[in-house]
């Protein structure tokens, strides 16, 4: 069994000051497979301190110099992409390939995004030639308190901490308790990288105690937190009292709206898309709106699709799905799945209990239900499991409707052959991102959402000024 009980504060590896041993569960087996320390407010403060000193420094370096370490740390990264991708696979379950493919690939994609975008970034601009002597300087927030998920790890920490890297700041790091292995390795390799003491911290806790802490501590000046909706108001709440920055990225119940016209592979498109990293995804198209001349047949082919999917170990080669993180995770989908058959939603494929030849691990059916209406639990909450609903709509006015009758607005997906429709519903829906007919968002483009999906954009540009203060200067003396 692996043990991980130091944390990583002011450039070194420190034993925790009280700490408390957590199990990290492998989910395909459910035996635990390392144990790490959880820490207090000693440890906190002992990193926030970190960071607080070395704030001046890290600003004060030209940004060329900080690229060029985040361009080192790349480099080591991805020297290092089969290491990460045991650990991710072990620690939440996903798949080996797609821990090696997506997971991993991931954070390469992040890092380069923001080597790009840092390139060209002005931190001093012109307010405009009407006030020559005027300029606009953008300068890091601060220290920066981090809070991430299990479910993508290496995404979500290289969002963040590559961004404020390339803006200045300085941060601290809490991980989810469930995929600590994964960060853990990150700041061996930031270690690696030759980053100043203090740039990076990394305290492993849970979001009772460490991010509690985190989000009320005085000396940070922003979280950056993702996760759950209601994480994301308790953590708002309690970061209010010291009126520091947060910034949230929150779940998802992204709309699928297939039109008669669509494409002849977009409901596999869709499907696959839904239950990719067994539906543990904040952006999975999880409602699937389609057109009613071509329901049954979408349903059909979507229940089809749903029965191909393989469920499999995160330690074997393929392209399955693996299973979901933890038990608490498999009991709530469980609960999800048999509510959505008592309120009267049509199940096609799955359903409750571990797919056959199963009885360990938290694996859960691919599952598929029809005739679901809008107000049903299962519409309505994100399940964060392989489940789909399938919805039919009479019109594009129609769909548009369903698709925005929910809290959430992170992304939703528009399936159509006629351009100027999939641009008049991409702009008619509130998320913060549409995707249509297949077609990936570019390299930096900013993900975030709208709603309780949260405020705030990650990734290239946008994601590097989110950790950025405007600061208005006049009487600027150029050259000086």
């Amino acid at each position: 069994m692996i043990e991980k009980r130091q944390f990583y504060v002011n450039g070194a590896w420190v034993d925790p000051v009280a700490p408390s041993d957590h199990k990290v569960i492998d989910p395909s087996t459910e035996d635990p497979c390392a144990v790490i320390s959880l820490g207090g407010q000693a440890d906190t403060d002992a990193a926030v301190a970190a960071a607080r000193a070395a704030f001046p420094g890290w600003m004060a370096t030209p940004p060329a110099e900080r690229l060029a370490l985040l361009e080192k740390l790349y480099g080591i990264y991805k020297a290092r992409a089969e290491d990460m991708a045991q650990a991710i696979s072990r620690e939440m379950g996903a798949p080996i390939d797609l821990s090696r493919q997506a997971q991993v690939g991931a954070g390469l994609g992040n890092m380069k995004g923001f080597l790009k975008a840092g390139e060209n970034f002005d931190f001093i601009r012109p307010l405009g030639e009407h006030a020559p002597n005027d300029r606009i300087i953008l300068e890091p927030v601060g220290v920066v308190g981090m809070i991430t998920p299990w479910n993508w790890p290496m995404n979500q920490i290289t969002l963040k901490v590559g961004a404020a890297m390339v803006a200045g700041c300085t941060m601290v790091l809490k991980p989810s308790e469930e995929s600590p292995l994964s960060a853990m390795l990150f700041a061996e390799m930031i270690d690696e990288a030759g980053f100043p003491p203090g740039v990076f911290n990394l305290v492993n806790g849970d979001g009772a105690g460490v991010g509690s802490q985190m989000s009320a501590h005085g000396d940070i000046d922003m979280i950056s937190f993702t996760g759950s909706s209601r994480a994301g108001r308790l953590i708002s709440r309690t970061a209010a009292d010291s009126l520091k920055r947060v910034s949230l990225e929150l779940g998802g119940k992204g709309a699928n709206l297939i039109f008669a016209d669509a494409d002849e592979k977009a409901v596999k498109r869709g499907v696959l898309h839904c239950m990719n990293n067994s539906g543990q995804s904040c952006n999975a198209p999880t409602r699937m709106l389609v057109e009613r001349s071509i329901y049954d047949e979408t349903v059909e082919a979507a229940a089809e699709m749903a029965g191909k999917i393989a469920v499999g170990p995160s330690n074997e080669e393929g392209r399955h799905i693996g299973p979901v993180v933890n038990e608490t995770q498999f009991d709530k989908i469980q609960d999800l799945i048999q509510t959505g058959i008592d309120e009267g939603a049509r199940l096609v494929a799955g359903g409750t209990g571990r797919p056959e030849g199963f009885n360990r691990g938290y694996f859960v059916k691919p599952t598929v239900f029809a005739d679901v209406s809008n107000d049903m639990t299962i519409a309505r909450e994100e399940i964060f499991g392989p489940v789909l609903s399938i919805i039919p709509f009479d019109g594009e006015a129609d769909g548009i409707e369903i698709a925005n009758d929910t809290p959430y607005g992170l992304t939703n997906y528009v399936q159509t052959q006629d351009g100027a429709r999939a641009n008049r519903v991409a702009r008619a829906l509130r998320s913060g991102m549409v995707e249509m007919n297949g077609q990936p968002r570019g390299l930096g483009a900013p993900f975030g959402g709208m709603k309780q999906s949260g405020h705030g954009r990650e990734g290239g540009a946008w994601g590097i000024e989110d950790f950025l203060e405007v600061k208005a200067v006049s009487g600027w003396t150029e050259g000086a």
